[in-house]
């Protein structure tokens, strides 16, 4: 599973990655963790507003942070087959 932090660094951003790494060690799935900066590739996601957040390619969420309980259903939800 890759999972995609869209956003400039921004406080938002960096809050949304700590959740994001956090759930994924709380859920024990195998997942890649990655911060996208490059305004170009965040726009490829056709987001409005940052942060936004990517399971394998599909956009979760945009525009606010969850709370760690979403994000680990968004996790578990793409996990399942």
């Amino acid at each position: 599973m890759i999972i995609q932090v869209l956003g400039p660094g921004c406080s938002r951003c960096k809050n949304l990655y700590e959740t994001v790494t956090r759930a994924v060690q709380e859920t024990g799935v195998d997942a890649l963790v990655e911060k996208v900066e490059d305004i170009q590739k965040i726009m490829a996601f056709e987001i409005l507003m940052t942060p936004g957040l990517v399971i394998d390619g599909f956009v979760k969420v945009a525009g606010r942070v969850p709370s760690l309980e979403e994000v680990r259903k968004l996790i578990l939800a793409a996990k399942s087959p």
